[in-house]
Order: C-alpha cells, then sequence, then structure tokens
C-alpha cells in the first residue's frame, strides 16, 4: 500500500491510495467466502457455486462492494499514520480505479485538525485581586446555621411579618368565584411576596381562627389575562400561625451543628474555610484571565465541522443533566417551546471557544514538552480509587486502554495550565 496526499486546502486533506492488486484480490476472495451463501445459481446448493460462476451470472463486480468495505477502514487509517494527519471528521472515498489485475486505488477526502499559531502565552499579565474575610461573612455563615436547625413553632399572638401561616381561601371577582382562587391548607410565609401585592399584609394582626377579608387588585400584567387589573375580594380563613424559633447561639450550639466543643472554635473553623474558599476563588479569576488571554492570541480557522461535534457533546452533556433530574432533552424541548436548532445555535459560541481553548493547549503542551508520566497517570488512578471507594488493583483491571488516554489527556491538560499559571505575571487589581 502507498498514499500520497494529492490536494490540501485549508483544513481538507485528499489522500490518494493505492493497493497492490494481489492484496485486493486477497480481499474479494474474502468477501466471497462470506457472502456466497446469499446467492443462488442453478444447479448448485445455496454457498456451493463457484466464485466464477457467480461473477459470470451476476458481473464482475459482485463482491466489490463488500472487499471495499473491508480494506478500505484498514487502509485509510494506515495512510492517515504515515503522512501524520489528525482527522476531525469521517472521510468521503472515491473510488478511482478497481479491476481483476489492475491495483486498487482510490481517494479519501476528510478534514483534519487545523494548525494553531500561538501568540504569547508565557509572561501574560493579569489581575490578581484579593478578597478578605469579613467577622459579619462569619456572622453570616452562623446565622445561616442557626436558620438551618431551627424549629417551627405554634403560637397563640396575632401574625407578625414572618409568621407562617396555615389558611383556606376563596377569592371572588364581584360575586363570581374565580378558578384557581380557592385552596386549603396552604403554608404562606408573611413577607415573602408568594401572593398578590398587598394579600400578606392584610392578614398582619389577626389570629388563629379568625376569618379576614382581604380586598387586592391583580397586577395588569398578570399571567391570567381575565384577571388582569381586576378587583378581587379573598375570604381568608386563618387555621394557624408558627413562628421560627432559632436556636441560642452558644458552646451547645456549636456542639450540635459541628465536631467543635466551642462556639469560638465553630467560629474559627468557619472563618478558615470562607479564607481557603477566597483564595481559591482569586487564583481561579486569575487562572481564567490568563486563559482568555493565551486563547485570544493564538490563531486558528476552526473547521466548522469541529464546531459541531463539540455542540453535539455539549447536547449530550445536557441530556444527561436532564435525565438526572427525571427529563430528557426531547421534553425539555416539548415544555420550553424551542427547538433543538435553536439550542445548536446558543451553544455554538461556547463550542466555538471550547475547541480553541483545546487547540490552544494542545498546542502549547506541544511547544513545551508537557507530557504526563507513567507516575502522574498512577497518582490519578490512586486519586480516583479512593474517591470512589475502590480496590486499586480492581480499578485498574476495570481500565480500558481508552480510560488511560483520557487520563492521560486531562493530565496533560491540567499541566499546561499550570505551567500558563506559573508564568504569568500576576498584577494588582486596580
Amino acid at each position: 500500500m502507498s498514499s500520497t496526499v494529492v490536494k490540501k486546502e485549508k483544513n481538507e486533506v485528499t489522500l490518494k491510495i493505492e493497493v497492490d492488486h494481489e492484496q485486493f484480490e486477497k480481499a474479494v476472495q474474502e468477501a466471497y467466502q462470506r457472502t456466497k451463501h446469499k446467492f443462488s445459481i442453478s444447479g448448485f446448493r445455496k454457498g456451493k457455486a463457484p466464485r466464477k460462476l457467480i461473477e459470470a451470472y451476476y458481473g464482475e463486480g459482485v463482491f466489490y462492494d463488500e472487499a471495499i468495505n473491508q480494506i478500505c477502514p484498514v487502509e485509510y487509517e494506515k495512510a492517515i499514520k504515515d503522512q501524520n494527519l489528525e482527522p476531525v471528521d469521517r472521510p468521503t472515498i472515491d473510488i478511482e480505479e478497481i479491476g481483476k489485475g489492475k491495483n486498487f486505488v482510490f481517494t479519501a477526502t476528510v478534514t483534519v485538525k487545523p494548525e494553531l499559531v500561538l501568540g504569547q502565552y508565557k509572561g501574560i499579565e493579569a489581575e490578581k485581586k484579593e478578597y478578605n474575610v469579613k467577622e459579619e461573612d462569619v456572622e453570616n455563615e452562623i446565622e445561616m446555621l442557626r436558620d438551618r436547625n431551627s424549629r417551627m413553632v405554634v403560637v397563640e399572638r396575632p401574625v407578625q411579618e414572618g409568621d407562617y401561616v396555615l389558611i383556606d381561601y376563596k377569592g371572588f371577582v364581584g360575586d363570581e368565584q374565580f378558578d384557581g382562587g380557592t385552596a386549603e391548607k396552604q403554608n404562606l410565609l408573611i413577607g415573602s411576596g408568594r401572593f398578590i401585592p398587598g394579600f400578606e399584609e392584610q392578614l398582619v394582626g389577626a389570629k388563629a381562627g379568625d376569618d379576614v377579608t382581604v380586598q387586592v387588585k391583580f397586577p395588569e400584567d398578570y399571567h391570567v389575562e381575565k384577571l388582569a387589573g381586576q378587583d378581587a375580594v379573598f375570604h381568608v380563613k386563618i387555621n394557624e400561625v408558627k413562628e421560627k424559633q432559632l436556636p441560642e447561639l452558644d458552646d451547645e450550639f456549636a456542639k450540635d451543628v459541628s465536631e467543635h466543643d466551642t462556639l469560638e472554635a465553630l467560629k474559627e473553623d468557619i472563618r478558615k474555610k470562607q479564607e481557603e474558599a477566597v483564595k481559591k476563588k482569586a487564583e481561579d479569576e486569575f487562572k481564567n484571565e490568563v486563559l482568555k488571554k493565551v486563547i485570544e492570541n493564538a490563531q486558528v480557522d476552526i473547521p466548522e465541522v469541529m464546531v459541531e461535534n463539540q455542540i453535539d457533546n455539549m447536547l449530550n452533556d445536557f441530556d444527561f443533566q436532564l435525565r438526572y433530574q427525571g427529563m430528557d432533552l426531547d421534553t425539555y424541548l416539548k415544555f420550553s417551546g424551542s427547538k433543538l436548532e435553536d439550542l445548536r445555535n446558543q451553544m455554538r459560541d461556547d463550542a466555538y471557544d471550547r475547541v480553541k481553548m483545546q487547540l490552544t493547549l494542545e498546542a502549547v503542551a506541544k511547544a513545551e514538552n508537557i507530557e504526563a508520566s507513567q507516575e502522574d497517570i498512577d497518582a490519578e488512578i490512586e486519586k480516583y480509587a479512593e474517591e470512589f471507594n475502590m480496590e486499586l488493583d480492581k480499578l485498574k483491571e476495570s481500565l480500558e486502554q481508552n480510560n488511560y488516554e483520557y487520563i492521560q489527556k486531562n493530565i496533560v491538560v491540567q499541566k499546561t495550565v499550570d505551567f500558563l499559571v506559573e508564568h504569568a505575571v500576576a498584577k494588582p487589581a486596580e
């Protein structure tokens, strides 16, 4: 087999591949052996007719398609490797020469990964913000802990802002009771703004067992057209009034909600975690700004097929997330009133940016000889074993070659990002 590049235009390459006639003849013979049972020739049982007789009856090329389907993928892969090409799409195959005693010649036209020209990627200047943890940040976290550990208690006093009330109600416009305006045993937080403006405020001061007449006006932009702008009356029965009681802020509270024995130790732990979080936030923002500039400095003509493939991946991820929530992509499109093409178009810019980032990081890794060592791969697999609580040896046995390649690529990407950040220049935020 021999191959030559006969045409290269932008990101499209046409290969001319020539297969020796003896090799092709072998493929035709194998095609005959696989498919001879499909042919009926008078005087022979199915599958027993000689190849020459079948070819005489059905034509010389009767087994060519089967042979081509067998030989083309194999020889194409060899040619791609010989020519050091990286396809990003399936090839288009055209037969140029075929026949008994002739070499089999075909062309394969395929879109290949584009060549990216790196701009500046070392010494990138980017702002690095400094975030400080304030005492009020710690206090806010403590208050959220108190809120999560609060309890609801029935009270006999009048309704106040912040209370929860259990109500029945019926709504009327004029003398007519309207659809959707009736409910029983509804929980309502006074001050939440869940109901029509003015509704909740008129319950303040009432007690459990009271009947309250609430007069409101539906907003002009209310989603039910026939109610929009209408005056309405609700007859409300207050069944129960509850208030939220927060736990006392003391050492006992700290023991109940954490592993700490004192409130001060709990606060110190919260402060430490918040400091770690804001430090990571600053580092992530700096890293993202560095990457953004490195990618902007790179030049590349990205084939449309790469963007489309990336959109396919993003849609698959989105569909997986939806299924995890008990929905799927088709159902989402139906309920949102969207079309698949609209969703693809919404993802297009993000997909383009992801492809360019991938190509840029690959180019930097190549330029700087950044690789994943066996030690790196082993360490990553150990991390997976700990994360999923699996025995290391069993995890290694379950991994296939493509899993190792995926791990290797991820390591190279991370090491490349780390390289760019290490060689960047941090400047204080203005």
